[in-house]
């Protein structure tokens, strides 16, 4: 049984029927959200039946936009490990400290989740090519979830991402093409490439469901702390949709009474080479404007300006939060201080939520009474 009531637009009143594919608002070109009949989501006792699902996204599924279990097309994406770190609780810095480990999914990166989202609704449409600009993860989880649903994909990828994310997309035969530039060098290449053919673009916020797959983070985040919620996330903000879902998935869990009204503080951590969302964030604008020659280390968050950033903007204010550019050299250190302190291998993109972390810390704008959250958001072997 679906709960989904509509499509509405993330910017103007404008809403669409969900019984057919979408892309943006064609009124303005924006965004579209997925809405729920949250009331009578409440009124059945999910949360109570959550221990005896699958431990995967889809455990949710009331919160999803899918009706037939079959239709799901999976790999196991999901309720990936919250680890309680060791480094800077011991120094007694914050109350709590936990890291959100997603490089235990499928791919290893949290592309997985919204990735099996959107091409489970585009197979459920009928849909059967789509196609994505990627600055590599996005890419690597189109292919696996295009190949285990039998669509074809193709993927536009700057020729500077990790190789290993190259690799993927080929090894699951998919269409790869490696562009000069940045993820928005790539964009314009697949738009010129895909003019006159029946591509679908699943690429981040050009279609409803791949933020249904990321705010699931939320609902495992509150889950596995035992339905009460973080004081500050702190989240590698490319596109964002990671951060914009998650927010989301918090206020519908306070609108159907499964958490307070005290929501976590949102952080958008990016690289001092690419910052858009932070210079936004610090002069006041809705918008974020285009950052020009995006260079950081980490792949992930090279995003020269998110097309969901006012979305992201409106999140980091509306539940008090920031956003916060570190440094390249920062983003190392903290690769081989994790690694050292804590046996984990973290990608560049979670290394700049440490060294994010440390400098808030630092600053005070972090209290020693705060639980807080960072995330791990891929494998560092990538």
């Amino acid at each position: 049984m679906s709960f989904v009531t509509a499509l509405e637009c993330s910017r103007c009143p404008a809403t669409f029927s969900p019984e057919s594919p979408h892309r943006l608002c064609s009124k303005c070109q924006s965004p579209l959200l997925v809405r729920y009949a949250l009331d009578r989501v409440a009124a059945i006792p999910v949360r109570e039946r959550l221990a005896k699902r699958p431990p995967t996204l889809w455990r949710y599924r009331e919160l999803l936009p899918v009706v037939a279990p079959e239709k799901i097309v999976s790999l196991g994406e999901g309720m990936t490990p919250l680890l309680k770190l060791r480094i800077r609780r011991k120094e007694g810095a914050v109350s709590e400290l936990w890291l959100k480990e997603e490089s235990g999914n499928p791919t290893g990166s949290f592309k997985a989740r919204g990735l099996s989202v959107a091409v489970t609704m585009a197979a459920s449409f009928g849909l059967r090519r789509l196609c994505v600009p990627s600055a590599g993860n996005a890419g690597g989880a189109l292919a696996a979830y295009a190949a285990r649903g039998g669509l074809e994909s193709y993927i536009f990828i700057p020729k500077d991402a990790p190789e290993a994310n190259i690799v993927e997309c080929r090894l699951a035969g998919t269409y790869v093409e490696a562009v000069d530039g940045s993820i928005a060098d790539a964009s314009r290449v697949m738009a010129q490439r895909g003019a006159g053919r029946d591509w679908f673009d699943v690429s981040t916020l050009m279609e409803p469901y791949r933020i249904e797959g990321k705010k699931t983070l939320g609902y495992e985040i509150a889950e596995q702390l035992g339905w009460r919620l973080p004081d500050v996330i702190l989240y590698p903000t490319g596109g964002g949709t990671g951060l914009i879902g998650m927010w989301k998935a918090f206020q519908e869990m306070e609108s159907m009474g499964w958490v307070g009204k005290r929501l976590p503080k949102m952080v958008a951590v990016q690289s001092e080479g690419c910052a858009p969302i932070v210079e936004a964030f610090d002069r006041g604008s809705r918008h974020a404007s285009p950052w020009s020659d995006p260079r950081t280390l980490a792949a992930g968050i090279r995003v020269p300006r998110p097309l969901g950033d006012f979305l992201i903007l409106r999140a980091l204010r509306q539940s008090g939060g920031t956003a916060v550019a570190v440094s390249e050299e920062s983003i190392e250190d903290a690769i081989v201080e994790v690694a050292e302190k804590e046996g984990l291998l973290m990608c560049p993109e979670g290394a700049a939520c440490w060294a994010a972390f440390r400098e808030l810390l630092q600053t005070g704008w972090i209290q020693p009474d705060a639980v807080v959250v960072l995330f791990n958001t891929a494998a560092g072997h990538k």
